[in-house]
């Protein structure tokens, strides 16, 4: 029996009022996106409500399978990020809790998910597709006469085909037109030149009426009884005119196409329709190339006969018994045969060309559409399966960044939706162009995040550091050299005062070693590169150096004077290390060392290490010096105050 506790009830109540806003969030930009590429055919069509209604809702409806594993991504960052913010996943770890059973009550809500997405792909979501497709062509056509391109003929009038030079778009004039009128069929075709038009609606918007002025009009007369090659003796009809007008049969009103010149589309089919389409076209295929096989079989004759296998063979016994050359067939025909014979050769040669190209392109129309079908199969699983694989980021996720709110979390959430969203359409479409596997480029995507998910869920449970900046930032400064500084201030409460005395002595004898060091080693010096990389010793005095240097400090710090803490922070932190060898490791030093263009650069490494080195010493004596001063301005108060 299942038992969901309060500490379900808690994480459950976090995570789906935030999902249900991010699934409404990323809907509506999903949305706004789709929008701005209809943009141009919505407007200025005299939609109504109830049409732009139905677009939306559409729209939304086959929008709804992207959105989920996105919301599902951001809800569950932002519930995590939320929790580790707020210590709370930290009081579930002390009690015991581990991070695995903290996501499991979103896990219960995330699984039936998977199914509901599918499902709603599988089912719903062709429909819609189908409705809006229907929707955009209707709007897309509605009202042609608002979309006159300039500088190309327009066809969107039926029985009319229009050319406008220019067009001014404030008083709808069109200027320099060009008019095919083909109502009364192409053997009565009227071709009209105007120097300017202007096509407006009538006021019951079923008819176009086209205003023209300054030009002429040709009409074909040919009877249907004349030769259809007897072209030349065809008369013509020409009028000159200077105002004329067109009454032009067009139903602007707005008008649904028929959902079934739509079934095509592989996004309206579900996965049983897009199989039992595959399966037939690929039927078809397999039928085409049989008959263009039967074809080929059928030319292969021998004088105009068809050769069965027993006549070819005895043919090519009588061609073995008395060879023939081809110079020798050649010399028994004339010229005037063999111009002949080449000319009926070429023109077969180019008529079976011609042939395979058709056939050729033909079969690779048809696979192109049984790849796209099987896109769309993939795609009801891959997406509904990125559902639970976008948790299985965002929940670790949010437990390792331990940020809440709508700032970064969103930014991380975009960007990997965006990282899978470029894989996942780089493999769908050179799948579809046939470059690659059609399993592996669909499911590259989920290949990739599924051992993410895995990693991140992993480093998550045992409280890994993997997205702390300070350690990525510790790590760069040492690979790069980058030098770091104290930040000492003063303490609220002192419970140990310094030994000023004893620091000063310290101090006196940290000033005599670092100038001690500056003398008898020549730092400025290139270093040996034999001695770095294959003779590698510890610089003791360094460690001994920085080891006082570190217990001066960490005395002087309880110090409530500011002017001394404010010296303290100029002494430099010196690196023991950095300045005698690149690795701690004997065989690392040996295989850069060997290495001679990468030895080149950690030498030069060293060597700037070994300048800063001097750098620093000099630092220390100069600051040294000021800190002497100080400290005595501590101790002669305190020895007046002894003596009195």
């Amino acid at each position: 029996m299942l038992i969901v506790k309060r500490l379900d009830t808690f994480i459950l109540g976090k995570f789906l009022q935030l999902f249900v806003g991010a699934f409404f969030i990323c809907l509506f930009v999903f949305m706004m996106q789709f929008t701005w590429r209809w943009i141009n055919d919505l407007v200025g069509k005299g939609l109504t409500p109830d049409i732009l209604a139905q677009f939306f809702w559409h729209m939304g409806i086959t929008l709804v399978p992207m959105s989920l594993p996105l919301a599902v991504l951001l809800a569950s960052l932002i519930t995590f990020g939320n929790m580790g913010e707020n210590l709370e996943l930290l009081s579930m770890k002390a009690a015991g809790v581990p991070l695995v059973r903290v996501m499991l009550p979103i896990l219960w809500i995330v699984v039936p998910l998977v199914a509901v997405s599918f499902h709603f792909q599988n089912s719903i979501a062709p429909n819609a597709h189908r409705a809006l497709r229907t929707l955009a062509t209707s709007i897309k056509i509605s009202q042609p006469a608002l979309q006159i391109p300039e500088g190309v003929f327009y066809g969107g009038v039926e029985n009319l085909n229009l050319f406008v030079e220019r067009k001014n778009a404030e008083t709808g004039m069109l200027y320099r037109t060009i008019i095919y009128k083909t109502d009364q069929g192409f053997d009565r075709a009227q071709i009209v030149l105007a120097d300017s038009a202007r096509l407006e609606l009538t006021a019951d918007k079923l008819h176009l009426r086209l205003t023209l002025w300054s030009g002429e009009q040709f009409q074909n007369l040919k009877s249907d009884n004349m030769s259809v090659f007897n072209s030349q003796s065809v008369p013509y009809d020409r009028e000159t005119f200077s105002y004329k007008q067109l009454l032009i049969d067009f139903d602007s009103n707005f008008n649904q196409l028929e959902a079934d010149q739509l079934r095509s589309m592989p996004q309206a089919k579900n996965m049983r329709q897009i199989v039992h389409d595959i399966d037939s076209m690929n039927r078809a295929i397999d039928s085409s190339a049989l008959d263009f096989h039967k074809s080929l079989v059928d030319r292969s004759t021998w004088d105009g006969q068809s050769l069965s296998k027993k006549d070819s063979m005895a043919v090519l016994k009588k061609f073995k018994a008395r060879p023939i050359t081809f110079d020798r067939i050649l010399k028994r025909f004339s010229a005037e045969q063999r111009k002949q014979a080449e000319a009926q050769a070429a023109s077969r040669l180019q008529m079976q060309s011609a042939e395979y190209d058709w056939r050729s392109e033909s079969i690779k129309e048809q696979e192109y559409q049984i790849r796209r079908h099987q896109i769309e199969w993939h795609q009801k699983l891959t997406l509904s399966l990125a559902c639970l694989l976008f948790f299985f980021v965002g929940a670790p996720l949010g437990a390792i960044i331990r940020k809440g709110g709508l700032g970064m979390p969103t930014v991380i959430s975009v960007g990997i939706f965006i990282l899978y969203y470029i894989i996942n359409t780089s493999g769908m479409k050179t799948a579809r162009d046939g470059t690659i596997n059609m399993t592996l480029g669909m499911w590259i995507s989920t290949a990739v995040l599924t051992p993410a998910g895995a990693y991140l869920t992993f480093m998550a449970n045992r409280d890994s550091v993997v997205f702390n900046l300070d350690a990525y930032k510790a790590f760069f400064r040492k690979v790069l050299g980058l030098r770091t500084k104290r930040h000492l201030h003063r303490k609220e409460v002192i419970i140990t005062p310094p030994d000023y005395e004893n620091d000063l002595q310290h101090l006196h004898t940290l000033i005599r070693q670092a100038e001690a060091y500056t003398k008898e080693n020549r730092l400025w010096l290139a270093p040996n590169y034999f001695r770095i990389f294959f003779r590698t010793r510890p610089d003791e005095q360094v460690e001994q150096l920085s080891e006082n240097l570190e217990n001066l400090v960490e005395d002087l710090a309880n110090t409530a004077d500011f002017h001394v803490l404010q010296t303290l922070n100029e002494l430099p932190l010196i690196h023991v290390h950095s300045h005698t060898t690149p690795f701690s490791r004997k065989r690392y030093n040996w295989t850069f060392g060997l290495l001679f263009p990468l030895g080149v650069l950690l030498w030069l490494r060293i060597w700037r290490f070994r300048l800063r080195l001097l750098k620093d010493l000099r630092q220390i004596v100069k600051s040294g010096e000021r800190l002497e001063q100080q400290i005595r301005q501590q101790i002669q108060p305190h020895t007046s105050a002894v003596s009195d």
